[in-house]
């Protein structure tokens, strides 16, 4: 199995999706503290069979690179431009409106929302050059503080 991991990386907060590549499926999406990024990736590895990481090349990945010299497979430094502007129109993709809240502008559904994880997933989805399905209802907004 061909597990990957994505980062969009920011200096407070980054988004992060593990998936895989052959199911074409995202088994976990999460945001947190960039400060926590090094130690959960760490976690992660241990724990998943993880074949690369797909860093977006945004605010921090030179730093974030740096931090992950623990990890010995390929890290891959990935375009990430326009990733959360396009993860507004995802957000929908991901979790359609139904009901009378279709009536509802868009834009009031994602006012308040973190789209750091699908802007993880834009990357990936981008570096594949495939789309990919949800293994189960995951809460892209999910924060580890």
């Amino acid at each position: 199995m061909a597990r990957v991991v994505s980062i969009d990386p920011g200096k407070s907060k980054s988004g992060l999706v593990l998936a895989e590549i052959c199911e074409k499926k995202v088994y976990k999406a999460i945001i947190l503290k960039s400060e926590l990024l090094e130690n959960y990736l760490r976690n992660l590895i241990t724990a998943e069979e993880i074949e690369k990481i797909i860093i977006g090349n945004g605010t921090t990945s030179g730093k974030i690179r740096e931090k992950l010299h623990f990890f010995k497979k390929e890290i891959i430094t990935f375009e990430e431009k326009n990733t959360t502007y396009r993860a507004k129109a995802r957000y929908f993709e991901l979790f359609p409106i139904s009901g009378l809240k279709f009536l509802i502008p868009r834009e009031i559904f994602i006012l308040n929302k973190n789209l750091d994880a699908i802007s993880a997933l834009i990357i990936l989805e981008d570096y594949c050059k495939i789309k990919f399905t949800l293994n189960q209802n995951l809460d892209f907004k999910t924060w580890l503080k």
